[in-house]
């Protein structure tokens, strides 16, 4: 028993069926297709009709490795919610290449996991059909997620939010959340202005961003700007690296985005054929971050905050982060985020070069290493 393609003439679509060989004396062999098994999924970015037709984001952490663009038409009415840790999704495969034995090999992109080995193709009565070894996997996911438009607003900025490092109140560790700024005036008032799950960016296509050009929509999973707050803040060597089989950009994550490597592995056809001219962390961040000139450029604020001095109030600070997306015609400013609440409202909100707590003058640097640790990835 095997796994063979065949294109069905009518739909135009690449089915997958089981297949075994007829051997009759005398004669060549016949190769008999036995049953269908399923449908292979295209390759190809998914339409903005697609997009609106299905809105919704999934991922799940503890992966090396993730697709900005995962969308199927399989997986929506699946979700427990609108948005939550808990969904278990059907696999999603498509054509892989062939193991070295020459056995064709599937990718599952909802997943991350290859199918095809002779252990899979065995156990395909008694699980009931092609799925993958990762199938019980539990996922994140958000329904309708937030979608920012990068050319229908004057300024906007996208963040990783992560807990506090320092408070008069107790810290909560969680995962990453996504924090968005949106201005429709130049230096006016936010209009939006809060942490969301995932979102969805979507800007002009035909921009060259990506090698695809048919992607003009990147999903931000909490994960993924984690991973790119991380690389930027200890300067790690970041670029984006276009898969060299169906020019997806690759995105890496936990051990993958610790250590600059130059062989990447595509979360989108699940190809291992692509390798950079010198060591990198790849994400489909980077291009996006570097098309605004002000999201590199920081200043230090004139502010200076003295915590003592607020006596019976509560506050909450961080250190800042820099922005994964900066649209704004002037500088990000580094330093300690701080909010004061006297009880019934926020008091101080801002942003300052220096800030005492207790007499002693609080390190930036202390305080982003206390995010990070208290940041469930």
């Amino acid at each position: 028993m095997f796994i063979e393609r065949k294109i069905n003439h009518a739909t135009h679509e690449v089915e997958l069926w089981k297949c075994e060989w007829r051997n009759e004396l005398g004669k060549a062999a016949v190769k008999d297709f036995v049953e269908l098994v399923g449908v292979e999924q295209p390759l190809g970015a998914t339409s903005s009709a697609d997009l609106e037709q299905l809105p919704a984001i999934c991922w799940s952490y503890g992966r090396t490795l993730g697709n900005i663009a995962v969308y199927s038409q399989t997986i929506l009415g699946s979700f427990p919610s609108t948005s939550g840790d808990d969904a278990k999704l059907k696999c999603d495969f498509v054509n892989a290449g062939k193991y070295r034995n020459g056995a064709e090999r599937w990718w599952c992109r909802t997943h991350q996991s290859h199918w095809g080995t002779k252990a899979d193709i065995e156990s395909l009565e008694s699980v009931g059909g092609m799925v993958c070894a990762n199938r019980q996997q539990e996922m994140s996911y958000v329904v309708s997620p937030k979608v920012i438009d990068l050319d229908e607003a004057a300024e906007i900025g996208i963040w990783c939010s992560m807990p506090p490092a320092l408070s008069s109140m107790q810290i909560q560790n969680r995962a990453p959340k996504i924090h968005v700024h949106v201005r429709n005036t130049e230096g006016g008032s936010k209009e939006i202005d809060q942490d969301f799950q995932a979102i969805s960016v979507r800007y002009k296509m035909g921009s060259g961003l990506f090698a695809n050009s048919d992607i003009s929509v990147v999903n931000i999973t909490p994960p993924a700007a984690f991973e790119f707050v991380r690389s930027l803040e200890y300067g790690k060597e970041l670029d984006c690296i276009n898969c060299s089989h169906c020019g997806y950009p690759h995105l890496d994550l936990g051990d993958f985005a610790e250590k600059p490597h130059r062989k990447h592995f595509c979360a989108n056809c699940g190809r291992d054929s692509t390798w950079s001219k010198q060591p990198i962390v790849s994400t489909p961040l980077k291009p996006m971050h570097d098309a605004y000139p002000q999201a590199s450029i920081f200043i230090e604020p004139d502010r200076v905050l003295n915590l003592d001095e607020f006596g019976g109030c509560n506050f909450v600070a961080w250190a800042s982060t820099p922005a994964i997306m900066w649209t704004a015609n002037r500088p990000q400013e580094k330093g300690i985020h701080v909010h004061v609440h006297d009880g019934t409202s926020r008091i101080v909100d801002d942003t300052f070069s220096k800030v005492v707590y207790e007499g002693a003058q609080l390190s930036r640097e202390h305080l982003i290493e206390k995010m990070f640790e208290r940041t469930i990835t």
